[in-house]
């Protein structure tokens, strides 16, 4: 079981990001996958959530301007962010949650599956 993000980098504000996360080992579109995101020296919190059936929740920071997203047939989850901030500025990370397919958490207690997280520097 494994989850790898990629497309983190530097971006200026009010740019763009596309953040990848590959799943292998099992379905993650089967379960409660999200994106959280910890800047330095704050608490990891949670950006979006998406279900075995595509409900999707958002963060009060990002909605409007972040989009989560998956693709079954390549096991993957994205992350389209735009109309970055300095303060979206963290490491971002995907995780899933394999005990539920629906009504997905926010907390990051209820994620059992990490990736090694990609780092997004708005600047």
């Amino acid at each position: 079981v494994q989850l790898v993000e990629s497309g983190g980098g530097l971006v200026q504000p009010g740019g763009s990001l596309r953040l990848s996360c590959a799943a292998s080992g099992y379905i993650g579109s089967s379960y409660c996958m999200a994106w959280f995101r910890q800047a330095p020296g704050k608490e990891r919190e949670g950006v979006a959530t998406i279900s075995r059936f595509e409900r999707i929740q958002y963060a009060d920071s990002v909605k409007g301007r972040f989009t989560i997203s998956k693709d079954n047939a390549k096991n993957t989850l994205y992350l389209q962010m735009n109309s970055l901030k300095p303060e979206d500025t963290a490491m971002y990370y995907c995780a899933a949650d394999r005990r539920r397919y629906r009504d997905c958490s926010f907390s990051e207690y209820e994620y059992g599956d990490w990736g090694q997280g990609t780092q997004v520097t708005v600047s």
